[in-house]
């Protein structure tokens, strides 16, 4: 079966092309055709079993036994210790992840839009190894609800990629990037794997609308990044399989929703837990632990901030403070892994406040009672920096294509948002600004690709 999939920093969703009724999105969880990406493991070395475990092909599976000796034995080790049988779910994804993630604090091993830790730079083997597995398992989940729902079994698929996964070294990022997923998707059960850019992706969905020949501007704010390209679109265009002449500027930068999330969370959550207490010295308290607590997407600031040193750090801070119970609360977030669950709760905050000017911030679950009141004009303060960042990219589109677009296709969840929407029209004047599907612009187009490549 043919498919497209967006392997999506925020959502992850796989579709088909059904004759006579065209791109079809899959359910993958409760009817629901957007699974988020995320991942919840009893124990992190279970993920490389789960994954030996369920890969088909024999080859594949002895090399990936042979390479994976330690975390396995490990793992057997954890099954031993804990009791668990092998019969037991020890891997969760979507909502289902996000659930044992709050149930659980403190237990476990849980991530978020592991996406966006692919391109990191500096990745030891064992850490290359190990989001191989994370990535695997996530897939091998994902395409078993596919299978299910399709009632077929999934062998050819076009993934989509961002035009670079991380700014520095992006040439090494983006290839790394790019072998974990291959690796991943083949041992999840692909048997035929290519990749698409995102931006030409939902772009492909739209061109179907199109009835004359436009240079279309696709402005694409995903979860973990955002990419532009100006794209020749229309009845001359969209039945060629080489599209390369078409795409005639692009840009992209690991910038996307979860940093405006991140934005959130530092600015308007983090006061709860200490970030503008005063030490008793007078001094402010120092910041750089807090962010390290909110850049989830962040391979570096999450090592530092479990590291045990900082666990020291935050004693000190206890004890120098002046507002000592927001210290303590914020230990007790550390303690229970909770960083994760704050940021979660920035991202609702951004989704309501597309519909509302002003929302509550619930964080009962971290502790009860605790939450805040944030406003449109306070989150659009708060993301100044990186939709500054979102706009110039655009710019650099443009520039590259020598010409100015003839209408602007935004898509992505991120560009819900009425405040990412004005700044985006704001930037190019009377351009006209189009809204594609938001969620699925990117599957559909992708859909539509893999049916041209692989038919």
């Amino acid at each position: 079966m043919i498919t497209g999939f967006d392997y999506g920093t925020s959502n992850c969703a796989i579709g088909t092309l059904r004759s006579g009724t065209g791109v079809e999105l899959l359910p993958l969880e409760n009817g629901k055709s957007f699974l988020p990406s995320t991942l919840y493991s009893l124990d992190r070395d279970l993920i490389s079993e789960q994954v030996g475990l369920r890969i088909a092909d024999t080859g594949q599976k002895n090399a990936f036994i042979e390479q994976r000796g330690a975390p396995l034995s490990r793992a057997q080790r954890v099954r031993r210790e804990e009791g668990i049988s092998l019969d037991e779910q020890t891997i969760f994804v979507g909502h289902e992840a996000f659930d044992q993630y709050v149930s659980w604090p403190g237990e476990g091993y849980f991530v978020k839009s592991p996406k966006s830790f692919l391109g990191a730079s500096g990745l030891r083997p064992e850490s290359i190894y190990f989001f191989e597995d994370i990535v695997t398992a996530m897939m091998q989940g994902i395409i078993a609800k596919a299978e299910k729902a399709a009632g077929e079994t999934l062998t050819h698929t076009v993934i989509g990629r961002p035009v670079n996964f991380q700014g520095v070294d992006a040439e090494k990022s983006n290839q790394q990037a790019i072998q974990i997923l291959t690796t991943a998707a083949k041992r999840a059960g692909f048997q035929h794997v290519e990749f698409l850019f995102e931006p030409i992706a939902a772009g492909l969905n739209f061109e179907e609308r199109l009835t004359e020949n436009k240079t279309v501007l696709v402005v694409d704010v995903g979860g973990g990044t955002t990419d532009c390209a100006m794209v020749r679109m229309g009845p001359d265009h969209k039945h060629q399989t080489d599209r390369k002449r078409d795409f005639i500027g692009h840009s992209g930068e690991r910038i996307g929703g979860n940093d405006l999330d991140i934005q959130l969370a530092g600015k308007h959550l983090m006061p709860l837990f200490g970030m503008q207490s005063e030490l008793k010295s007078g001094l402010p308290m120092p910041t750089q632990v807090y962010w390290e607590a909110v850049r989830t997407n962040d391979v570096g600031a999450q090592a530092n901030f479990n590291e045990r040193q900082t666990g020291h750090h935050l004693e000190q801070l206890l004890r120098e403070c002046v507002e000592p119970e927001k210290i303590q609360r914020f230990i007790r977030l550390r303690n229970n892994q909770q960083n994760y669950q704050l940021v979660r709760s920035a991202e609702k905050t951004k989704i309501n406040l597309s519909d509302c000017l002003q929302t509550y911030v619930d964080l009962n679950d971290i502790e009860p009672d605790l939450g805040c009141e944030v406003s449109r004009d306070q989150f659009a303060t708060a993301i100044e920096r990186p939709l500054h960042k979102i706009t110039a990219l655009m710019e650099e589109a443009i520039q590259q294509a020598g010409c100015q677009p003839d209408l602007i296709y935004v898509t992505g969840g991120s560009a819900q948002s009425p405040v990412i929407r004005q700044a985006i029209e704001q930037k190019l004047g009377n351009i006209e600004v189009v809204d594609g599907d938001h969620f699925g612009s990117v599957a559909a187009g992708l859909t539509v690709w893999a049916h041209r490549i692989f038919k």
